[in-house]
């Protein structure tokens, strides 16, 4: 007599957003694999900004059922839908919608057809949207190889550049070691623990004494390598640079704000939710961890070149301001780094758009004197650009002021105030290339230089982020009551 199957309950609301986005992608993958015709890249981009937007609409469902329900998990406790993971969707949804436009004009300049962009883009962003709900640590490992493995593509994307294949190579090498400590790390907290479910182990942890605690810390240890590697934190940030310049540039900005999106919504979970308990444990690590991202990202930034470069080292000096509300532990830090990637993800997507346009046909001009005079020759654009560099400066009247005066607040009542120091001193050192960058905008215009041809939805997307960057640094207020609202909550 054979055993019968337990199937568990689902709530198909709570993982409507990743079937809308895996749909999507597996529908643009069938019809470019049955229909005669190749899908135009039209009709890839209508089917990616349709998605998106039909996620849009099922958080705003999602919110509702949680303020009317309370939060709640579906699938055997693995997945969790709550005010946090809805937060998490809307950014990642807003992100696919901001980079599919970016892509489409990019893709038409290239000669680019067919939905190969666009798929990859679907279903990579799928596995972020699956971390950001996950409730168990092999849902959030199989989301971190859903979102990798096809960022492993869309960094190799490019065919006609050596360093478009070289970039995919690095990434996919060291993303697999990445990928491997992080289960070998998920391993060893299940021998501590005895469960992969986050709620189960911060139950078990609270109401247990570890007698031999070494395995416990080895499995955190590793878990926030993975992690690490991810948001590229120092001193796990050497590919980030190089896996930036050899990526085509609309790529670049999809790893920039959704990969973050995603990594930072696990990382919360994992550390805030399964090991709040262990607060005085990792915090020195994070210390470190926190210190070098910040001061390294800001340093090596001024001796950049090359604007891609530049913004990798830029994103880890953002990447070590987010963790701060991290390591704060506490559910205000859970809010303030809600609230810096809500806001950062469509600032940076934007100023990738512009990096898009300047990089011309083939995406190869990317030296900071291409963009000497840009805001004579084209006020707007030059003027978009240094506002969104602004933004990321964190100049006051920008939402990127407001970002970083949240995370440092949160940093200090929580005790941190040499560590919030330490983040201060990074922003000056930053304030340097920003500033360098936005000087050469406003320089002398250089005669060899061109006006580019800034096409409508890339137009668009830029309007966005300065929208963003502009509107909630003078009103931040709604996007904080909303983040207030979204922290991470222990489920039963």
């Amino acid at each position: 007599m054979t055993a019968a199957i337990v199937v568990p309950s689902i709530h198909y609301l709570a993982i409507l957003p990743v079937l809308i986005f895996f749909g999507a992608s597996l529908a643009l993958l069938l019809l470019s694999a049955l229909v005669k015709d190749k899908v135009t890249l039209n009709w890839a981009t209508a089917i990616t900004v349709a998605a998106s937007i039909a996620t849009l609409v099922a958080a705003y469902f999602q919110w509702r059922c949680v303020a009317n329900a309370g939060p709640s998990t579906t699938v055997a406790h693995a997945v969790v839908l709550d005010g946090f993971a809805v937060v998490g969707t809307v950014v990642i949804a807003a992100s696919v919608l901001l980079s599919a436009l970016v892509g489409h004009d990019w893709a038409k300049r290239e000669r680019i057809a067919g939905a190969d962009f666009h798929i990859l883009a679907l279903a990579s962003s799928a596995g972020a949207l699956l971390m950001v709900q996950a409730n168990d640590l092999i849902v959030i490992f199989l989301g971190l190889e859903i979102l990798s493995i096809g960022l492993y593509v869309l960094v190799g994307f490019d065919r006609h550049r050596d360093t478009s294949a070289e970039a995919s190579l690095k990434y996919f090498l060291l993303g697999g070691f990445a990928s491997a400590i992080f289960i070998y790390g998920a391993a060893l907290v299940y021998g501590a623990t005895g469960s992969t479910n986050l709620t189960s182990i911060a139950y078990f942890l609270a109401s247990n004494e570890v007698l031999r605690p070494g395995l416990l810390y080895a499995g955190g240890a590793l878990l926030l390598i993975g992690f690490a590697f991810k948001v590229a934190a120092v001193p796990f940030h050497l590919w980030s640079p190089d896996v930036y310049e050899g990526a085509p540039t609309p790529v670049t900005g999809i790893m920039a704000s959704i990969v973050k999106v995603g990594a930072f919504a696990a990382l919360l979970r994992v550390l805030i939710s399964a090991l709040g308990t262990q607060l005085d444990t990792w915090r020195p690590i994070l210390f470190v961890l926190v210190a070098l991202t910040c001061l390294v990202g800001a340093s090596v930034a001024l001796l950049q070149r090359n604007v891609k470069r530049l913004l990798a080292y830029s994103s880890i000096n953002q990447a070590g301001f987010m963790l701060l509300g991290v390591w704060s532990g506490s559910p205000r830090g859970v809010a303030s780094t809600l609230f810096y990637l809500m806001t950062y993800a469509p600032v940076v997507i934007a100023t990738f758009a512009v990096v898009t346009l300047e990089g011309g046909t083939g995406d190869e001009l990317h030296s900071i004197d291409h963009y000497k005079g840009l805001a004579r020759r084209q006020p707007w654009l030059g003027g978009a650009l240094a506002l969104l560099l602004l933004s990321q400066l964190g100049a006051p009247l920008t939402v990127g002021f407001y970002a970083k005066y949240t995370v440092l607040a949160a940093t200090i009542d929580s005790g941190g105030g040499a560590l919030a120091l330490i983040a201060i001193l990074s922003a000056a050192i930053a304030a340097v290339f920003y500033l360098r960058w936005i000087l050469t905008l406003y320089d002398d215009d250089d005669t060899e230089s061109t006006r580019v041809h800034v096409p409508l939805f890339t137009g668009k997307v830029i309007v966005v982020g300065v929208i963003v960057a502009v509107l909630f640094g003078l009103w931040p207020g709604p996007l904080v009551t909303w983040t207030q609202h979204a922290t991470l909550l222990f489920l039963p």
